[in-house]
């Protein structure tokens, strides 16, 4: 069994309002029973919500970011820097997930400034790859997937300062996923990616995300190179966000 520590993200994108968060929390917290012992437990609510959630209580859960800005500060209005995420008590963030890279048009670079802000500010990165239906329906989804890597990575890459997260678009949101084999063999490209650039590709968590489900969420964490899960629309249910935990191997 590998010695990585499973993750489940939640990431809530555009979605609650103060009370709507708090009471999700509650009834986690009250779930979970206490900070689970088996994964790390990490909710990435919208900025406005950083506040109010951890004036709730930490309830033994990890914050982070849905995404941050390349500088610390500056005229860049709408934005907000790493720095700020990691004052309003986020330990992670978001970069490179797909519907930024889509809706607003960043690139690879970007994501690696990105990155590397993130780095700066002392958050983890989690670092989002992954292809379109038409580029695998081409044959290039792991082209693609080492690309964005290659790209978006950050210079100083390690397994304390950066997550990757593997989400094929077009299963994010659509109730598709890939088959377990497909899941795998992308996973195991992505490692053997991390090791090519690190030489410490076994100390890197790898995480899922698209579509994953609590009647799918223990076939696919199961998977060996398959270390948690970045989940969108279920981690906005209690129930099911807590079932996809209670999945993680070792609980």
């Amino acid at each position: 069994m590998s010695d990585r520590r499973p993750m489940i993200a939640g990431n809530w994108k555009m979605n609650g309002l103060r009370e709507e968060a708090l009471a999700l929390i509650a009834d986690l917290a009250e779930r979970t029973g206490g900070p689970p012992s088996h994964c790390d437990v990490v909710l990435c609510p919208p900025a406005t919500l950083l506040h109010a959630v951890d004036g709730a209580g930490r309830r033994g859960f990890g914050w982070g970011g849905q995404d941050c800005h390349a500088e610390a500060n500056g005229a860049h209005t709408g934005d907000i820097s790493a720095e700020m995420l990691r004052d309003a008590g986020c330990g992670h963030v978001i970069v490179g997930h797909s519907e930024r890279r889509a809706d607003h048009g960043e690139t690879d670079a970007q994501v690696r400034a990105k990155a590397e802000a993130a780095q700066r500010a002392g958050l983890v990165a989690i670092l989002c790859v992954g292809e379109t239906e038409a580029e695998r329906d081409a044959g290039d989804a792991e082209g693609v997937v080492v690309r964005q890597l290659a790209g978006s990575a950050p210079s100083a890459l390690a397994p304390e300062t950066a997550i990757i997260a593997y989400e094929p678009v077009w299963a994010i949101g659509t109730g598709r996923t890939p088959t377990l084999e497909e899941i795998a063999a992308m996973h195991g490209r992505i490692r053997a990616w991390l090791d090519e650039r690190t030489g410490q590709g076994a100390g890197f968590r790898i995480l899922y995300g698209g579509s994953v489900k609590p009647d799918n969420a223990a076939e696919i964490l199961a998977l060996a190179d398959v270390d948690g899960a970045l989940v969108g629309g279920a981690s906005l249910k209690a129930a099911d966000f807590h079932a996809i935990i209670a999945a993680c191997p070792g609980n």
